[in-house]
């Protein structure tokens, strides 16, 4: 689970603005600079291009260019891009960046509105304060806990493919619905409620792409979860179960600043769709690769029946998340003066595109980036940030892709591709839609 980040920030630049400045190549700032009025086309027609559809498909020829201008462009007056490793990593774990305010063309009460009123567009004090009353949950202890109960939904789920015959969408049948069952049990939302979820959540992250305005689709969407989460918190006042909704109900009814009412919607709204959204990514992306590279697929088969599959999918999952990020960009305001990002001093206001998928390939960081190698060693994916904004469901989202990968890889050896994949038509939520499978013979 993580919290991508939305719309693009107020001055997107087009092929007449862009004014760049770059560092010198290598991702660490300290080499020299261009004038700060230089003007810098290839950056802005960089960030056009990202936006396109041929972008969206495929950004990483885009990431190569941009890490050849520098690990930070001035894009205009005050905006900015940012793709090296280092000058990410940084930028995220300051906390004189921040978040602004998403627009979603609604009144400031709307639906779509309660995102704002969450932990993913919160600042101190605000975001601390409701960090701390949800990040109990997603403590590495109470994760781990959780264990058993990732395991026996991932066993459910393959022995319903082992049941079926024919080809299946791995997406449908396996992605989606592992996360979404974790999730909804911790929230407390039933199962009947997991099917409506997915084109929900679909609708929903639209307001997080770069492009475009907010869709009536988004806000229907946030409006009927709004309405589901309504319901819920009545349920949980009146009869208290063991689960998050209910811990946040009475956190709200203590009436001591805590917690408002727009804020519980808020978050519970974007616990659930973050809660699935990124690990169904890293799911169908792991598997694609996998099936693409058949002598990967045997390699993990051969670890896990060996007893030593753990370390292996581990590997595997972190590559994964390096290689194919499920948040490919992120956005980042500066709050306060006198910042700098790979030397380059940010002033107070500007905004920031963060490419996370870029800062992932940095050559700067890692060897031959655009290869896939879960053999890598001291592998930290940006995938799901960094600092004090990093993702509260991280080692949830790990648990689970490891848990799946190695009961996946030993039960069924003969995994085989049965059609062509296909990717979403997204750049900052990156993943697939479909990817047909044949399950051959149980190992």
């Amino acid at each position: 689970m993580t919290h991508p980040e939305p719309k693009t920030p107020p001055s997107t630049p087009t092929p007449a603005d862009p004014a760049s400045d770059t560092t010198a190549p290598g991702g660490t700032g300290t080499g020299r600079q261009a004038p700060a009025s230089a003007p810098n086309d290839d950056a802005g027609t960089l960030v056009e291009r990202l936006l396109a559809p041929a972008g969206r498909a495929d950004p990483y020829p885009l990431y190569a260019e941009a890490h050849r201008l520098g690990p930070v462009s001035r894009l205009a007056d005050s905006l900015y891009l940012v793709a090296g490793y280092q000058a990410v990593d940084q930028l995220l774990r300051d906390p004189g960046f921040g978040l602004y305010t998403m627009a979603t063309g609604q009144d400031a009460e709307g639906p779509l509105d309660l995102l704002n009123r969450s932990i993913l567009r919160a600042n101190p004090p605000d975001h601390p304060r409701m960090r701390s009353l949800i990040g109990k949950v997603f403590t590495p202890r109470r994760v781990a806990a959780l264990a058993p109960r990732v395991e026996r939904a991932v066993d459910e789920l393959l022995d319903a493919l082992a049941a079926g015959s024919g080809p299946v969408d791995f997406m449908d049948r396996f992605a989606f619905p592992l996360p979404v069952t974790v999730i909804c049990a911790l929230l407390g939302v039933e199962e009947r409620d997991h099917t409506r979820l997915r084109p929900l959540a679909a609708d929903l992250t639209e307001v997080l792409e770069l492009t475009g305005p907010t869709t009536e689709a988004a806000a229907a969407a946030a409006t009927e979860l709004a309405g589901r989460f309504t319901g819920l918190v009545a349920a949980r006042r009146a009869e208290p179960r063991d689960d998050l909704i209910s811990a946040l109900v009475a956190v709200r009814d203590a009436e001591d600043g805590r917690l408002s009412d727009a804020e519980l919607l808020g978050n519970l709204i974007l616990l659930l769709v973050a809660g699935f959204e990124t690990t169904t990514s890293l799911l169908g992306s792991g598997l694609s690769l996998l099936l693409e590279r058949p002598e990967l697929l045997a390699a993990l088969h051969a670890a896990s029946t060996a007893g030593d599959g753990d370390a292996a999918v581990a590997g595997f999952v972190e590559e994964v998340l390096r290689y194919e990020s499920p948040v490919q960009v992120l956005t980042r305001t500066a709050l306060v003066d006198g910042r700098t990002v790979a030397g380059r001093p940010v002033p107070r206001g500007a905004d920031l595109i963060v490419l996370v998928g870029a800062a992932n390939r940095d050559p700067a960081r890692y060897r031959d980036p655009d290869s896939f190698d879960p053999t890598r060693t001291d592998v930290r994916p940006l995938s799901f940030g960094a600092g004090a904004h990093i993702c509260l469901g991280n080692n949830l989202a790990r648990l689970e892709a490891t848990v799946a990968f190695t009961r996946l890889v030993r039960r069924f050896p003969a995994l085989a591709a049965a059609g062509p994949a296909v990717r979403r038509d997204r750049l900052v939520l990156r993943g697939l839609q479909s990817l047909p499978v044949r399950i051959g013979a149980a190992g």
